[in-house]
């Protein structure tokens, strides 16, 4: 499978047109046409439903998508680490992380990298824990944050010096907003908006004890902005974590910390005998350098 055609194919694939993806990839419609029927010969399957004004992808398409993307990706991503002058410490890093305040931690030892070799790119990915994984298991990411509790033991890991508190995000009109801490009971009767992570439900879980099975769940969220505007059209109250949406001067909300206190640790992980390009070996030595002092 030629990673040129698995390109012709994602941008058919975008552009829902073989005219308009062949303007695109500055290729006559006869060329990119033919490609494509290659490929559907060599894998056997029908990756298109031809219509009269647009194309759209089979099942055998969808699948196929996700996997050409995440090939593209990684042979850019490996080309650009190779691309680099002998003399010029350059390259590219691959950070994956969730919604946390400790990526200022990561924020400060990319200034003092870029600073030191200002070559060097990096490139975020936002997401849970579970995509977070899931991407460092394929090679798409370097490195990746992870807030505790997960699971380690394909990983070499760094802890870092944060921590997260867990809390409520309500209006700051709500019966609760006057309460200092939320309790347990306080939430048995209100609509709760929970994070779809696994392991932080089973975290929350276990901080409410017996009631848990008895919560007014109504609804989950992966990153925790769109939550928020939930929180602001009263249909409920979000658990999360302290200082990611703001809550200060004018805003409609307010956070309010748990009791008893739950907090969580957070690790900076890879992948165990990952093989680094330059640049992420770098900015490995400058996060070591910066947590030292």
């Amino acid at each position: 499978m030629d990673v040129r055609v698995l390109r012709y194919f994602i941008a058919v694939a975008n552009q829902q047109s073989i005219s308009a993806a062949a303007n695109y990839l500055h290729l006559s419609q006869p060329t990119l046409s033919r490609q494509l029927n290659d490929l559907e010969k060599e894998l056997g399957s029908t990756l298109f439903i031809r219509g009269n004004r647009k194309i759209s992808l089979t099942d055998e398409g969808v699948y196929l998508l996700e996997k050409a993307r995440e090939i593209v990706e990684l042979v850019d991503k490996t080309e650009a680490n190779f691309n680099q002058s002998s003399e010029i410490i350059s390259g590219e890093v691959y950070i994956g992380g969730g919604e946390t305040e400790g990526m200022h931690l990561i924020a400060k030892a990319l200034k003092e990298l870029l600073n030191a070799h200002p070559s060097i790119k990096f490139h975020l990915y936002s997401g849970n824990a579970d995509d977070i994984i899931s991407k460092l298991d394929s090679g798409l990411l370097d490195f990746g944050i992870v807030i505790e509790p997960a699971d380690k033991q394909k990983y070499d890991y760094i802890k870092l010096t944060a921590t997260d508190i867990w809390g409520v995000l309500m209006r700051k009109d709500s019966p609760l907003a006057d309460q200092l801490f939320i309790e347990p009971e306080d939430l048995m009767d209100k609509p709760l908006i929970v994070s779809r992570q696994t392991a932080v439900s089973n975290e929350l879980a276990g901080w409410f004890g017996q009631e848990a099975n008895h919560l007014d769940i109504i609804g989950t969220y992966n990153l925790l902005y769109n939550a928020s505007l939930m929180v602001k059209e009263h249909l409920g109250y979000a658990l999360c974590i302290d200082k990611l949406i703001n809550t200060s001067g004018d805003s409609e909300l307010c956070f309010r910390p748990l009791k008893p206190k739950l907090e969580a640790g957070l690790n900076i992980i890879w992948k165990k005998h990952q093989v680094f390009s330059s640049a992420a070996n770098e900015f490995l030595q400058q996060l070591r350098n910066h947590l030292a002092n």
